[in-house]
This record gives structure tokens, C-alpha cells and sequence, in this order.
């Protein structure tokens, strides 16, 4: 049977592949001229840097299976991401951990005293509901403010009372010395960037790759449709627009080394950009090998038709449309909506996989047994 996938990062891919070692045919489409997605990574012509195109995407999993199916597909060489900020005229290690803690409020408290110093300033609360309950009931008013507020005010463009909680409940809080940003078994990078990967895994019989290609462009019929771009778009907006963020980016050149660190993100409100990347750290076995290193400023806003949806918002509010392309989603017959933009939830990479993994999995018995594929394997 022959079957279309909208959309060439991970999630298209490496259901792609699994559905061709099942024996089926596969085309893949993306419209832009490039795999991977916004995990595209291409030699920067200037400096030679390996840069990640569309911003920085770091590998980290305890999920075996994910660890173990990423390596079959390039060498991937260990790698600890780590992250300053700078608040004021003054830089911090983040996540916010016990140098931080210290550092921030001129003291020198072990962990315990650290763990009751915080406790005091938190603003606990059973359930939080959004972002800034959750951030006050972590770290308290002034860690929240310094580091979180002005931060997320920029980067996602609302109020922090109008996001998930969900989102601040990705980072940790450490009464440690650990400034390690994340704390999963498994971190690595690809020694040739994720496009390689890519590419390796779409490197199969039964595969058709079609870059430059609109889904909605085609005039084919197929077995079953899997959808990775934006649920509304596939929709043609019939609800209205689900949020998205969006980012634009100011590139610079400099001598040697220009931060010393991969990421320093900007926590202040009035400094307009959110980080600044310098893309030689995120492959340190190379960076003394290029005399020049290329940054980002990160500029992030509303996504606009026609821009590329990066991050999706998805605002308290906007709740009840999405439940509505849920339900059309779930009435419409022969597409399944898959990864970050097709579910519209933010996920991390090894996340992705990780269910595109189990998604091929219930295709593959779903056809083996003549059972419907449902619309989602995630719900949204």
C-alpha cells in the first residue's frame, strides 16, 4: 500500500522508514528544500561552523529505545548542554541551581539551608495553573521575576498567567552545584548535524522524497495520510488560528570566541532579543579548529501567515478550538496527525521520536489486523 507523509523532520521520517521496512510505499513531502525540519543543521559558508538553521536543538533521552535507535542512523558524540543568563549587568548558570541561588543573594547557604531559604519565599500552591503560579510556587518572587518573568514575556509574547504550567515544569531546581541544563543518561550531538541523521534514515527502498512540495499541491490518492505540519493549516483554518511563536534571527561573525558559552539567554524585558547562540559550542570537539565563530540574536514573535510556526502557544484560552479541530480531526477519515504542530504540543526532540516510534508501531498492526488508524496516537 502506498502512503503519504506531510512533513520531513523527525516525526515523517522515521515513521517513513518503518512503514518501507514494513514493505509499503512512502512518499514524503516537505515544502521547504531541505530534511529534518527546524532540526536542519548546514556548514555555515563563511566560518565553517555547523550551524543549526532554525535554532539550537539539543539531544537528550532516558528513553532507551530512542538512544538506541538515533545512534544506528550517525556517530553521535556526548554532549552537556549548559546555559548562562544574564540578569542586570550580572551573569548566571541556569538552571537555577545552589551557584545561582548563592550568587543571586550574595550568601554562601549549603543545600539544606538553600532548600528552607527558598521555601520561605515560594508561594505554594496544590495545582498551579499557569505558568507564573507554577514559577512562584518553584522558586519564589525574586527568582521568578529575575530569571522567568521578563523571559517568557518576550519569548511567548503573553502574560505568563495565560501559559501552561506545563511549560516551567520542564526545568529543574537544584540545591546543587550541577549547572548541567539537563539531567536525562543520554545527551549527545551528531558529529555531521541532524540533517545527516536525517537523511540517513530516509535512506530506504520504498522511500520517494519530494522537497518543495505543498501538501496541498498534490493530486494523489493514498492508503492513509500522516500530517506533521500545523492541525489548522490542514484544516484550512476552518476554527480560526491557533497560536504560534515564531522567531527571527540577527546573524554575526566575530574573532575566536565571542561568549565562551553555546547559549546566554537575556532574562531583562527591555533587552528586546531573548539569547544570543554561538554555534561553535554546540560541537566543542571542532571549536578551536574554526578561527571565526558566527552568533544569533534570537528575536521571537507572533507567527504571522506565511512565517514558520516554531513553538505553539497554546494559551489557556485557546483550549476550546482546539478541542473542536480535535473533533474534525477525529471525524475525517485516512489522516493521522503526528508530531509537535500536528498534536500542537511543544515536545522535545527524543519525545518525538520517541512516539513517531510507537505511532509506526499502531500503523503497522492497524494495517496488519484491517483496523482503522486513528486520527491521533497522542492526544492532544
Amino acid at each position: 500500500m502506498r502512503y503519504c507523509i506531510v512533513g520531513a523532520g523527525f516525526s515523517g521520517a522515521v515513521i517513513g522508514r518503518r512503514l518501507a521496512e514494513g514493505g509499503h510505499e512512502v512518499l514524503i513531502i516537505d515544502e521547504r528544500g531541505s530534511v529534518a525540519g527546524n532540526c536542519h543543521t548546514a556548514r555555515d559558508a563563511s566560518t565553517g561552523v555547523m550551524v543549526h538553521v532554525y535554532g539550537p536543538h539539543i539531544f537528550h533521552t532516558a528513553d532507551e529505545r530512542v538512544w538506541n535507535y538515533v545512534q544506528q542512523f550517525g556517530e553521535w558524540i556526548p554532549y552537556r548542554h549548559r546555559v548562562q543568563a544574564m540578569v542586570g549587568d550580572r551573569v548566571f548558570s541556569l538552571p537555577v541551581n545552589l551557584m545561582t541561588i548563592n550568587q543571586f543573594f550574595g550568601k554562601t547557604m549549603s543545600p539544606a539551608e538553600a532548600r528552607a531559604f527558598v521555601a520561605q519565599k515560594t508561594t505554594p500552591t496544590q495545582n498551579p495553573k499557569n505558568f507564573e503560579e507554577q514559577g512562584l510556587n518553584l522558586v519564589g518572587r525574586e527568582l521568578y521575576e529575575a530569571f522567568f518573568r521578563g523571559y517568557t514575556r518576550k519569548q511567548w509574547g503573553v502574560e505568563p498567567t495565560n501559559l501552561p504550567a506545563s511549560i516551567l515544569k520542564r526545568l529543574p531546581l537544584r540545591f546543587n552545584y550541577d549547572d548541567s541544563y539537563f539531567a536525562h543518561p543520554y545527551q549527545a550531538m551528531p558529529k555531521d548535524g541532524y540533517t545527516a541523521v536525517v537523511a540517513k534514515i530516509l535512506d530506504l527502498p520504498g522511500i520517494e522524497l519530494r522537497l518543495g512540495t505543498r501538501f496541498e499541491d498534490l493530486n494523489e490518492s493514498f492508503a492513509h495520510v500522516i500530517y506533521s505540519g500545523p492541525i489548522d493549516r490542514y484544516f484550512d483554518y476552518a476554527e480560526g488560528r491557533l497560536g504560534y511563536r515564531t522567531l527571527d534571527f540577527e546573524r554575526f561573525e566575530a574573532d575566536g570566541d565571542y561568549q565562551g558559552s553555546a547559549v546566554i539567554n537575556y532574562c531583562d524585558e527591555d533587552v528586546r532579543f531573548t539569547r544570543i547562540t554561538e554555534h561553535k559550542h554546540f560541537a566543542p570537539w571542532e571549536a578551536e579548529s574554526h578561527e571565526r565563530t558566527v552568533c544569533y540574536r534570537e528575536f521571537s514573535r507572533f507567527c504571522e501567515p506565511g512565517d514558520v510556526p516554531y513553538y505553539p502557544i497554546r494559551q489557556v484560552d485557546e483550549e476550546a478550538m482546539l478541542r473542536r479541530y480535535v473533533e474534525r480531526a477525529n471525524a475525517t477519515d485516512g489522516v493521522s496527525f503526528v508530531g509537535r504542530l500536528g498534536s500542537y504540543r511543544y515536545l522535545d526532540m527524543d519525545v518525538t521520536i520517541g512516539e513517531a516510534l510507537a505511532a509506526a508501531d499502531r500503523m503497522l498492526a492497524c494495517i496488519a489486523e484491517g483496523q482503522t488508524i486513528p486520527a491521533f496516537f497522542v492526544e492532544p
